[in-house]
């Protein structure tokens, strides 16, 4: 399972510039820590950022300012991994070191786009962290689930994995 960075894990303040565990302060998403140590007792837990300024030393570090350093087994950056989402070589790349087919890894994120779009183009499934209730783009495919809290992220995970094999399962 995968998971965004920048508001979907951690809070962003646009205000503040370089690499996020540089920032005076760095909060979790509300819910996000509940949610992440229900769903690493049964799944591999990775994330997937956009993050050109921070490698997996400082994604790590800002992590670790609120306690959410240890629910994640792996953590990729566009800076380490040389693409950006929602290029679906990064979404195949991230599921070959998960040890999984695309179909089986599920992207759990806020941006639509980059993703939920980007995820299936790649041929994994989506989760759409939705807080605000947007409206997914005209002719565009749905999210296989969709949450407007992550406190209901684990029950959206559970349907979803009725229909899945892997997940990075333990």
């Amino acid at each position: 399972m995968l998971f965004d960075w920048g508001d979907t894990v951690m809070r962003v303040f646009p205000q503040s510039p370089g690499p996020m565990a540089h920032w005076p302060r760095v909060e979790a998403v509300p819910g996000v820590e509940h949610a992440l140590a229900t769903l690493h007792q049964r799944y591999r837990l990775g994330l997937l950022t956009n993050a050109a300024d921070s490698g997996e030393a400082l994604v790590r570090a800002a992590l670790g300012r609120v306690g959410l350093e240890g629910h994640f087994d792996l953590v990729l950056t566009a800076r380490e991994l040389g693409c950006r989402k929602p290029d679906p070589a990064c979404y195949r790349l991230a599921a070959r070191v998960l040890g999984c087919r695309p179909a089986e890894v599920v992207m759990v994120g806020d941006d639509y786009d980059a993703d939920v779009a980007g995820a299936r183009r790649a041929g994994l499934r989506a989760v759409w962290y939705n807080p605000t209730g947007l409206v997914v783009p005209a002719g565009s495919e749905p999210p296989d689930e969709q949450v407007s809290s992550l406190g209901d992220l684990a029950p959206a995970i559970e349907r979803l994995d009725k229909r899945l094999v892997c997940l990075g399962q333990w």
